[in-house]
């Protein structure tokens, strides 16, 4: 399968020279990902000279943008605000916690609420996420970007009473199918791009919950991709999403979107 660039012109959460290359899909390594842009276009015919009708995108869903995700990471806490709304401290390292691959889902969805029984308050807050793109350990803060093969935005589901409950339910709270929205694309930083300035917003039915900006973090995307390596291997396709600025109660029904500025958008309708 060949992956193509996607233009900005489609994401108003995109710039037309803003740093990032949007991609429909990671490749295994940062080298990689950059080499193939010129041979994906190979052999391709025009658009005047293809014979198959053109599709309208109404109607086509598309999974996430790694077919087959490895680790997915997710970090409590991570911005400042968000950690006082809770009335807790900010940590003093990650507070990482892991979600297995079946919690991922693509864009559109749909997000599944677990039956009542089991969980009667889930909430849903976005988040700005790295995508590893190569087998790495030991990676040091000024290295991480040759590790990174770019970034995605997330959704992230917490079924909260079942946290309350026990902090140590906190994996099952965070594990339900679907409880993770990846995606559509890949966006591939260019050399020395900053990401403090980047904005990440949770927005709810077309309302936004919450809002905060990369520099508000308590450690960089870069800062946890280099403590995640001390503690074990990191590989291609492996996903850090690295907090939310905000979590908000959701229902079916509802319309869930992450906004990351210059990233992308991801968004799913709510059912149970």
């Amino acid at each position: 399968m060949r992956s193509l660039a996607r233009t900005a012109a489609g994401d108003p959460l995109l710039g037309d020279d803003d740093g990032f290359v949007p991609l429909d899909a990671a490749y295994p390594d940062v080298s990689s990902v950059r080499d193939a842009l010129p041979r994906a276009t190979e052999g391709l015919p025009n658009v005047e000279s293809a014979t198959a009708d053109p599709l309208s995108r109404e109607g086509i869903t598309f999974g996430p943008p790694l077919a087959d995700p490895g680790k997915l990471f997710g970090i409590g806490l991570n911005y400042a605000d968000h950690a006082a709304d809770l009335s807790e401290d900010p940590p003093d390292e990650p507070a990482s916690f892991f979600k297995p691959g079946t919690a991922a889902t693509g864009p559109g969805g749909p997000i599944r609420l677990p039956p009542r029984e089991q969980s009667d308050r889930v909430t849903a807050e976005a988040e700005l996420a790295v995508v590893i793109g190569r087998t790495c350990r030991n990676v040091a803060v000024e290295d991480a970007d040759d590790v990174i093969a770019g970034y995605t935005p997330v959704v992230d589901m917490t079924a909260e009473d079942v946290l309350e409950r026990n902090p140590r339910f906190l994996t099952r709270a965070k594990s339900y199918d679907t409880f993770l929205v990846l995606g559509p694309h890949v966006a591939v930083p260019g050399p020395g791009v900053t990401l403090d300035d980047i904005e990440v917003r949770t927005v709810v039915n077309g309302e936004v919950r919450a809002r905060n900006t990369v520099a508000n973090m308590h450690f960089s995307p870069r800062e946890l991709v280099a403590y995640h390596s001390e503690v074990m291997t990191l590989e291609p396709g492996d996903v850090i999403s690295t907090g939310t600025p905000g979590a908000h109660p959701i229902e079916p029904g509802d319309h869930v979107r992450a906004e990351v500025d210059r990233i992308g958008s991801v968004a799913a309708d709510v059912v149970r």
